[in-house]
């Protein structure tokens, strides 16, 4: 495996020929090598990656996996297993082989992470921590699956943390009611917030929201994107997932509202987005007015909770409600059960019935 120096720029490349996974004859030319060393490590780390080397290290087969992985998942959800890759795994890992990473080995890890401290002595949360154990044995995994590593150390040393999410909190109507009276200073967060609460839509939902979104002719809302603020750009992406494409019936008092705010806009376009705002906004916004209306303070999320409860409380069925906030129906069970009225009494009652008729 020989190595060059180029004598013009002083660096040294690797150039060599290797096979692809159909068994073509390839060459490989990388340059901008300051050693020779570095030069031949980079085409040693190749040719192991296109063998699937188990003794590969770990650093390299995250390439594997990053390539196998990336374009199937949403941009902004592959963001944030990139970050925890880069910043909370292969630090630990990256110069160890792939086949000898053993459990204790995990374990070390994972004592690491659960003693760390923030700068005002706050640990990582219990579903953070769980987070990052099933990122890293998702890896692990997919060695296992699709290039034959024997075992996942970290299914051996079992998880951390916890899938306990952060408690559910809501608002009620009233309390609602309170805190949008003080928003009505501000238009353009008044209105945001209106279509939060009374359409139960998510946060990225709604700052793509564009004026060709809506139908108020019918009172319609169409939910067919995402906006995310990724790398320093605004990007619209895909919904979370194919249910939540759908369309929304708006109260008609809400059409209304948005038909004013619509015509309060200058020369905005069908395609622009009406709530040129972050989502850093709408978190100060709910900061300033949950303190001035004397309400609990809530997540921003946390109002589609809050969309979800009212239509429970007003009797409307676990399907009808996922179809409007784009969940499965078994979603909407399990996750909000406990608001459900119990109909364990009527059961019983029916149950002596049939008991009482033999």
């Amino acid at each position: 495996m020989p190595a060059y120096k180029d004598a013009q720029k002083g660096t040294w490349y690797a150039a060599f020929y290797y096979q692809d996974w159909k068994g073509i004859k390839k060459k490989k030319l990388k340059r901008g090598f300051p050693t020779k060393k570095e030069a031949l490590a980079w085409e040693r780390t190749f040719l192991l990656q296109q063998a699937a080397d188990l003794t590969m290290t770990f650093e390299a087969f995250v390439e594997i996996y990053i390539a196998d992985k990336q374009n199937r998942l949403r941009e902004n959800t592959w963001s944030t297993k990139e970050h925890i890759i880069r910043t909370k795994i292969l630090p630990y890992f990256k110069e160890k082989r792939l086949c000898d990473i053993k459990p204790q080995d995990v374990i070390a890890w994972q004592n690491e992470l659960l003693n760390y401290r923030g700068k005002n002595g706050e640990p990582y949360s219990p579903t953070y921590l769980k987070t990052l154990h099933s990122q890293f044995s998702a890896i692990l995994n997919h060695a296992v699956r699709f290039y034959g590593l024997n075992k996942n150390a970290a299914t051996t040393a079992g998880n951390m943390g916890s899938s306990k999410h952060q408690e559910m909190l809501f608002w009620t109507k009233e309390e609602y009611l309170k805190f949008a009276e003080v928003m009505m200073d501000k238009p353009l967060s008044y209105y945001a917030f209106e279509i939060l609460y009374w359409c139960g839509i998510r946060e990225g939902e709604l700052l793509a929201l564009t004026p060709a979104d809506f139908d108020l002719d019918k009172g319609l809302l169409s939910i067919t994107k995402s906006y995310q603020r990724m790398n320093g750009k605004d990007v619209i992406t895909d919904p979370k997932t194919p249910k939540s494409v759908r369309v929304v019936q708006m109260p008609d008092f809400l059409t209304e509202e948005i038909r004013d705010y619509l015509k309060s806009l200058y020369k905005v376009k069908p395609t622009d987005r009406i709530f040129e705002v972050t989502k850093y906004y709408l978190h100060h916004e709910m900061d300033r007015g949950a303190k001035e209306a004397g309400v609990k303070r809530i997540r921003i999320h946390d109002l589609r909770h809050s969309h979800v409860s009212l239509l429970i409380e007003m009797g409307f069925s676990a399907v009808a409600i996922a179809d409007r906030v784009g969940h499965e129906s078994i979603d909407i069970t399990y996750k909000y059960a406990h608001l459900f009225p119990s109909k364990q009494q009527e059961m019983a009652a029916k149950l002596n019935m049939e008991r009482e008729e033999r």
